[in-house]
């Protein structure tokens, strides 16, 4: 694990304080920055959403897969988690706790955007951070691959829908033309993008396409942070006026990142997997493509609203919460011998 990704949770934390001062001591520029849309996008914002996700399609190599029908056990236990369980769950949680247990402390409004932002985010299965924690877990490398792979391709056709019908559930008014949007440019246009380039990459062998990647990764890094200062900038005056809203928020993501990991370990255990094929196949079924969640969020609801501060307070606890997870379940090896 790189320097950056290692200290993720630090970087998070200091955007937070950025953020927040910049959006208290100069309001006016901020609310310019926030009225540069086109179709309820925020360009600025989608800009910087663009430089994270393009170089995570550039790893994206479809020729794995070929290897779809190989174990194909630590497959359908990712797509059963990513697909059938974890949106459900989240959605159910976040009901539970914001129309429930703490409607007393949220207005029904802005309880209804925490749910909306906690929904993005289960219906967002991880992308890049996954070969992180394969490799921390002494994971089966081209095998994370081919995960990684049919999940992006099924959240081509999956995602829209599969949030709709939840934010609908939920009561939540749907802009569809915007969701679609949403999903075409932060989705299908990337993963075009990342093909045709790591393509015309390959021409001159594989050791230019991670060289490609290798180059991207500073401005990922500086687009990432950039988006959060931005987004706790545009939600400074909330985070001063309730600032135990992220704690109120972290506290069902928490349930949920966990919840989820221990279902998908006594499954992966049960189905006899090896262990390097079941720990990967767990931590993408538990953690969450944030950058899409992100994109998706402001494009729906607002830089300002709940919903996009849901999906950052989601980056801010998963990797805390993902190396812990690593932990266990490097020291769990021997339940798979």
């Amino acid at each position: 694990m790189g320097f950056f990704e290692r200290y993720l949770s630090l970087w998070v934390a200091i955007c937070i304080v950025v953020g927040v001062a910049a959006g208290s001591l100069a309001p006016d520029a901020f609310a310019a920055i926030a009225s540069l849309e086109v179709a309820h996008v925020n360009l600025v914002v989608a800009v910087l959403i663009w430089l994270m996700i393009y170089p995570i399609m550039i790893q994206v190599d479809f020729s794995a897969l070929k290897d779809v029908g190989k174990k194909p056990k630590g497959l359908a236990l990712t797509l059963m988690i990513n697909w059938l369980i974890k949106p459900f769950s989240m959605a159910l949680l976040g009901w539970l706790f914001f129309k429930g247990i703490f409607a007393p402390w949220v207005d029904p409004q802005t309880a209804t955007e925490y749910i909306a932002g906690m929904i993005l985010l289960g219906v967002a299965p991880c992308t890049a951070m996954v070969f992180i924690w394969s490799q921390l877990t002494k994971g089966d490398a081209n095998y994370t691959l081919v995960q990684v792979s049919v999940n992006d391709v099924i959240m081509i056709f999956a995602f829209a829908p599969l949030a709709g019908l939840l934010l609908g559930v939920s009561d939540i008014t749907v802009p569809w033309d915007t969701l679609m949007l949403s999903v075409v440019l932060y989705v299908i246009l990337p993963l075009v993008a990342g093909y045709v380039t790591r393509k015309s990459l390959l021409k001159k062998g594989p050791a230019a396409v991670e060289r490609v990647v290798n180059w991207f990764k500073p401005f990922s890094m500086i687009g990432l942070l950039a988006t959060l200062v931005l987004l706790f900038s545009f939600q400074a005056t909330t985070i001063l006026e309730k600032p135990q809203s992220i704690v109120l928020i972290a506290i069902p993501l928490l349930i949920q990142t966990y919840g989820i990991f221990a279902i998908a370990y006594w499954l992966a255990k049960r189905m006899k997997l090896p262990h390097n094929v079941a720990a990967p196949a767990c931590m993408i079924g538990t953690s969450n493509f944030f950058e899409l969640a992100v994109a998706v969020a402001i494009s729906l609801f607002g830089l300002h609203s709940g919903a996009a501060l849901a999906t950052v307070v989601g980056v801010l606890v998963e990797v805390p919460v993902m190396l812990s997870l690593v932990w266990f379940a490097n020291r769990t090896r021997h339940w798979f011998d």
